[in-house]
């Protein structure tokens, strides 16, 4: 690799890095100004839940298609475009004035966001070498975590003193610093199958099925949401059915034929239904049941994405020269340990046992989170490099919305559709009690896939 390849890698992962920081950083840091955001726009639970949840269906909506059309216009390009839209996304959601506006923005910025998730990490593995891939992905990956790990502290800190609309504020001049190093140090391009036609039928089953299927499950505590989500079901099979015949498909499902990528994305999306919404739970915790501020719950919620993104680097170091889907198995298993801890949480429960939970969660799922990636990225072709990173993106959204529809459908069961008030704490207390049960079986169950993919006899392709 030559001098002016090592440069533009290093602007490279800089540039994707802070993209993936500020992208996670985003669609993490609503949760903790969720009761400002609901007040000042007179939401109930549900609707307040949907702040983050239509940001993340967004996403999931979008990934799979993006996968295949970034590739095609180009990778830097689309970067580019979506760190623009990602950028006017955040000022229409400073200057919205009611909850419709707030929504059409959120969906805006998501959908820059998706394409930032798929191109990013897909520029990783076509520009670095693959000695060094797990390594730069792990850097990726960690950045995520960063962003995570800020969000709390950050967006607490900022919601309390200046209001929630500082909180999008703040990620304008970083949007404008990515374009710039991205314009300036990194001059290559890529693209794959630019001249292959664009798979509209697939694209709409996929949509169709993706949004049925989340929308439905949602809310399962109405009839009609069973309804939603097995139409959605049936549509995503129909989508997988067309894919296998089509000559050009927008997601290529034949690499579910590789039990490592197969078990891989499976444990991820089971993991982020685990983990995901346990933010959302303790934030509730701390601010209704505890009573603290939002300035102190980010303090405190901080302690789990903060050891992720100390651990995550180093995992990923580590997939380059240890099974990766052994490191997953056991990231996951330490996951599922602090999931067991915290399900014994109540009002009474000392703040330090809380905090070892945490801790525990966040050192698992950075284990867990950069080999498993690895896993994936590296065992499909290099050309199909672009729908697997859609397919890393695909599965951590739709788990997150998925983590955050259940807790949508355990509330409207325990409490109903209502604002939160203290009349409803005890309430509120067991919603979260019950979630965190279906937390802790789901993380032993990702053990237990990721265990098995470690057994395929499939191999990696580079």
């Amino acid at each position: 690799m030559s001098k002016n390849d090592k440069s533009m890698n290093f602007y490279l992962i800089i540039a994707v890095s802070l993209a993936s920081f500020i992208t996670a950083y985003t669609s993490n840091v609503s949760v903790i100004a969720l009761p400002q955001i609901a007040n000042y726009f007179n939401l109930s639970i549900i609707l307040q839940n949907w702040v983050v949840n239509i940001f993340l269906l967004t996403i999931a909506v979008l990934s799979i298609p993006f996968g295949k059309l970034c590739s095609k216009w180009g990778l830097k390009k689309s970067f580019l475009i979506s760190e623009a839209m990602f950028a006017v996304g955040a000022i229409g959601t400073i200057l919205s004035i009611n909850a419709a506006i707030l929504f059409f923005f959120r969906v805006f910025q998501a959908t820059a966001s998706s394409a930032i998730f798929v191109t990013a990490v897909a520029m990783l593995v076509k520009a670095i070498p693959e000695e060094h891939r797990g390594k730069a992905l792990g850097i990726n990956i960690g950045a995520v975590y960063i962003g995570l790990s800020l969000s709390p502290f950050l967006g607490g800190s900022l919601t309390y003193n200046l209001g929630w609309q500082s909180i999008f504020l703040i990620t304008i001049p970083i949007v404008l610093l990515i374009i710039a190093i991205i314009l300036v140090k990194v001059p290559n391009e890529w693209r794959e199958g630019e001249n292959d036609p664009i798979d509209y039928k697939g694209s709409i089953f996929y949509t169709i099925g993706i949004i049925c299927f989340m929308y439905g499950f949602t809310i399962l505590n109405e009839l009609n949401g069973l309804f939603i989500t097995i139409m959605g079901i049936i549509f995503l099979l129909c989508f997988a059915l067309y894919e296998l015949k089509v000559e050009y498909p927008i997601f290529d499902v034949k690499l579910f034929k590789n039990h490592k990528f197969l078990s891989s994305n499976i444990a991820s999306l089971i993991s982020y239904v685990a983990i995901y919404g346990v933010t959302t739970i303790l934030n509730y915790h701390f601010q209704y049941i505890c009573g603290y501020t939002s300035q102190m719950t980010g303090i405190i919620l901080v302690a789990t994405p903060l050891t992720q993104s100390i651990i995550t680097p180093q995992s990923g170091k580590l997939s380059d020269k240890v099974n990766p889907q052994k490191l997953a198995a056991f990231g996951m298993g330490l996951v599922t340990l602090a999931l067991f801890i915290l399900t014994f949480l109540n009002k009474n429960t000392p703040l330090w046992i809380v905090i070892i939970a945490m801790l525990l969660q966040g050192a698992g799922f950075g284990i867990f989170s950069s080999p498993n990636t690895n896993t994936i990225m590296s065992s499909v072709p290099i050309e199909s490099t672009g729908m697997a990173s859609a397919s890393v993106s695909t599965m951590r959204v739709i788990g997150q919305t998925m983590a955050m529809g259940l807790l949508t459908v355990i509330f409207a069961f325990v409490i109903g559709d209502v604002v939160i008030s203290p009349k409803v704490y005890s309430g509120l207390g067991l919603s979260c009690h019950y979630a965190l049960v279906i937390a802790c079986i789901l993380a032993g169950i990702s053990v237990l896939i990721s265990l098995v993919g470690m057994k395929s006899n499939d191999k990696l392709k580079y």
